[in-house]
């Protein structure tokens, strides 16, 4: 996926349901990057809000007045290259997940240039887009099917993942039983098993019980050694030192930081805390409770 765009349209708001992705652009050995972004903007326009009317929209466009603008992310530029483990981290509200909806293809960038090499997949929430009236195996099937891979290789594929997810007898029952880290598992079953060069993860490995984060991290770390390319986003600072050789800091849509896992790391930390302390600042002068500040 290349997108280059100039004065292009706003990008329209996608939802933050789960959602599986794949696309496919032939891999060199000369290809020095598994993704090139430079530049990158995504702009929301905010016609419709809490505090704006559907009466007050129509007179700002009767009167020709421009809609408020909100810039998900602005001059975002990195690469990242195949075999390299990239965490994005951030606040709440960063632009965390839209960067990695950028990446899926599922939304289209504002501004800039972004280029995707090689077969993606990604697991962007834990239900994956599943039918909550299917079975385990029966969501397997349709998830292979958005990844783009015809019936019988999915049908090849399905030991493998009922093994990997280890739901025991609730992989023949429907999916609306399981809990969240059920289909977390099975989600990131299906989203790893089609050996993609490109992996995106949007904070799922901190669903799941210890076990199953343990074997998730390793086979994430056999993607990376195999020169697979992996995107997480995720709020684990353990595993973002442990597991991950580089790191963007995200705050308001901007890369503030970008190196070494520990370095990047250690500054979110670092400002997280001293925008604790302003909250309960704040909330001393107004005379509440510090702890509501937290």
């Amino acid at each position: 996926m290349t997108t280059d765009v100039g004065q292009s349209p706003a990008a329209t708001s996608a939802t933050r349901d789960s959602s599986t992705v794949s696309q496919t652009i032939p891999v060199s050995a000369r290809d020095d990057y598994a993704i090139a972004i430079d530049d990158l903007g995504v702009r929301y326009n905010l016609r419709f809000n809490r505090k704006t009317t559907v009466r007050q929209s129509f007179a700002n466009v009767v009167l020709r007045r421009p809609p408020e603008q909100f810039w998900a992310l602005r001059n975002v530029s990195l690469r990242l290259a195949h075999g390299e483990s990239l965490a994005v981290i951030g606040p709440n509200g960063a632009g965390k997940s839209t960067f990695l909806q950028v990446l899926a293809g599922i939304m289209r960038p504002s501004e800039g240039f972004v280029d995707v090499r090689g077969q993606v997949s990604g697991l962007l929430g834990l239900g994956l887009g599943f039918d909550a009236d299917l079975s385990g195996v029966e969501n397997i099937l349709l998830g292979g099917a958005f990844l783009g891979f015809d019936d019988a290789r999915v049908r090849e594929l399905v030991p493998q993942i009922v093994e990997f997810a280890d739901l025991g007898q609730f992989i023949d029952a429907p999916i609306k039983t399981y809990s969240s880290g059920m289909r977390a598992r099975l989600g990131f079953s299906i989203a790893t098993a089609v050996d993609p060069d490109i992996l995106l993860l949007d904070e799922v490995l901190a669903a799941g019980d210890a076990n199953f984060r343990t074997k998730s991290k390793a086979r994430v770390i056999e993607l990376v050694s195999g020169a697979k390319a992996v995107v997480l986003v995720t709020h684990d600072m353990e595993w973002v030192r442990e597991y991950c050789n580089r790191a963007i800091l995200l705050e308001k849509g901007r890369v503030i930081l970008e190196g070494r896992p520990d370095e990047v790391t250690e500054l979110h930390l670092q400002r997280q805390a001293e925008e604790a302390e302003r909250r309960r600042a704040r909330a001393a002068q107004k005379g509440l409770d510090p702890l509501v500040a937290k």
